[in-house]
């Protein structure tokens, strides 16, 4: 299951959580390694855009807790769609309706 995980962290001066933001990526990094978080991308300000290639959403609940942990952030989540599976559903309905 894909998601893509966009975090807004709250509005500590940044340079008092530069030590904590530090240690983030080491731990974001287990993660990056079995290939659970496939992409990470600092946004300008603050914040970070991530996907998550996860088994389910207890997964992923239990990887954005320990996230909050860390960084105390609100999260917006969104599931996506693998790319072939939507090539696919729409080649699958492009011949549903031809026969139709």
């Amino acid at each position: 299951m894909l998601f893509l995980v966009i975090s807004t962290p709250r509005p500590e001066r940044p340079s008092d959580m530069a030590t904590t933001r530090q240690n983030f990526w080491p731990w974001l990094a287990q993660y990056q390694d079995k290939g659970i978080c496939k992409h990470a991308y600092p946004r300008v300000g603050r914040g970070l855009v991530a996907i998550f290639d996860v088994d389910s959403n207890d997964t992923l609940h239990r990887i954005l807790n320990e996230w909050a942990d860390r960084i105390p952030a609100h999260f917006d989540t969104y599931p996506l769609v693998d790319v072939a599976a939507t090539r696919q559903m729409l080649a699958d309905q492009v011949a549903a309706k031809e026969k139709g």
